[in-house]
């Protein structure tokens, strides 16, 4: 069945496919949606499973999710922790603080939010079922990435595909053109998230504050702990040197060793705390090198373009803003009769000057957070000079960010 065109027919149709039904496919989808666009979203899976506990969404991100009229319902999901702490692994000294909850409502217009990653997904995958322009398709196995396989599947013939699958993006392998003689490639970071899990319900140990979200920082790994969303529980994200083999090999006892290894001569209480924890597995972390994000008729965004290592908790928010500017991206194209490819230009010269920063703010992270000795003494010293109001200054391009149009 053909898509119904736009009920006020002022753009002329434009028919998109959107490969993968994770936040950036799904996002994607709502966004493009929300431009009287139509669009297919084809996933692999039978079923939408969420990878990972929880994840962190930063005002440029709700901005956006509030735009397309989801927080009423994320609301209920998520919770707006009263700040983001940095403390001392070993000593469990509380080294700075960004004021989060009703401060960042005001400073950046828009909450800083935790959320189940399940929570989320699901929501997306409902407002997409629900919109009358977007069609969701389970189960789809793709054996190349030609609009004229997608229409194998959706019976109509898409003018753009947008790679949303991932890190090991097939769509990205498949673009080609003169762009292709220097093709972005996914590498393994050297670093490995191993993740545990408080469920709801069970108590909190000391010194873990599950109003918080706190990043304890220690030599060559650290520390991330936040609520999962209202209905409690704390997700806990172990982040240091490991191997890419570690995922097939990470069982319960394998995720123990390992966390217990990385964090050897830190707090006892610290220690003693993670114990508790329900050890969830491993997963290796993968960046994807600067290379053409499109040809024309194939686009990347989130994952698929620009993976980064999590340092800067932008991973998400990165993939949700490429959804909105390239809804805006093809938006404009069809208001002012601009081709495609032009449009797709004009996407990736706005994205790719913030990715790089995004990054680059994520490296500086990562060198600060696994700092040691001499290092560790000077990083602490400067963090103590700086109140929370001059912290949360630096986060002002960051979090404050708005995109132009009707999704800002």
């Amino acid at each position: 069945m053909p898509h119904p065109a736009p009920a006020d027919g002022s753009l002329p149709q434009l028919k998109v496919a959107i490969v993968g039904a994770g936040i950036a496919g799904l996002t994607s989808a709502l966004a493009m949606a929300a431009r009287g666009i139509a669009v297919d979203v084809l996933e692999r899976a039978e079923s939408l499973d969420a990878v990972g506990a929880g994840i962190q969404l930063s005002p440029n991100a709700t901005r956006i999710l509030q735009a397309l009229g989801l927080t009423d319902t994320l609301r209920a999901f998520w919770f707006e922790p009263d700040e983001i702490r940095l403390a001392d692994g070993r000593s469990l000294q509380t080294l700075a603080t960004v004021p989060s909850g009703a401060f960042a409502r005001r400073r950046w217009g828009a909450p800083y939010a935790v959320i189940s990653r399940a929570d989320l997904q699901r929501t997306l995958a409902d407002a997409v079922r629900a919109h009358p322009l977007c069609r969701l398709h389970l189960g789809v196995s793709l054996g190349d990435h030609t609009p004229a396989a997608i229409a194998r599947h959706t019976g109509e013939m898409p003018d753009l595909i947008v790679g949303a699958d991932g890190v090991r993006s097939k769509v990205r392998d498949s673009i080609s053109g003169p762009l292709s003689s220097h093709p972005a490639t996914a590498r393994f970071s050297g670093n490995v998230a191993w993740r545990l899990t408080l469920p709801p319900r069970r108590p909190v140990p000391p010194p873990f504050d599950p109003t918080v979200v706190t990043a304890y920082l220690g030599r060559n790994a650290h520390l991330v702990a936040y609520p999962m969303g209202n209905d409690g529980g704390l997700n806990l994200v172990a982040i240091g040197s490991g191997r890419a083999s570690a995922e097939s090999e990470a069982g319960k006892a394998v995720t123990r060793a390992a966390v217990a290894d990385l964090f050897a001569g830190w707090s006892p209480a610290l220690l003693a705390a993670l114990e508790s924890a329900d050890p969830l597995g491993a997963w290796p972390l993968y960046e994807v090198s600067d290379g053409p994000w499109h040809d024309g008729t194939r686009v990347l965004i989130g994952d698929a373009a620009h993976a980064m290592m999590p340092f800067a908790a932008q991973g998400a928010a990165m993939a949700i803003e490429d959804a909105a500017a390239l809804a805006e991206a093809l938006a404009n194209a069809l208001t002012h009769r601009i081709d495609i490819r032009s449009a797709l230009d004009s996407f990736v010269e706005s994205r790719k000057p913030r990715i790089e920063k995004v990054r680059a703010r994520g490296a500086f992270n990562r060198f600060a957070y696994h700092a040691s000795g001499p290092v560790r003494v000077g990083r602490n010293f400067v963090l103590s000079l700086r109140t929370p109001e001059r912290l949360a200054e630096d986060f002002d391009w960051l979090y404050g960010h708005r995109l132009p149009g009707l999704l800002s």
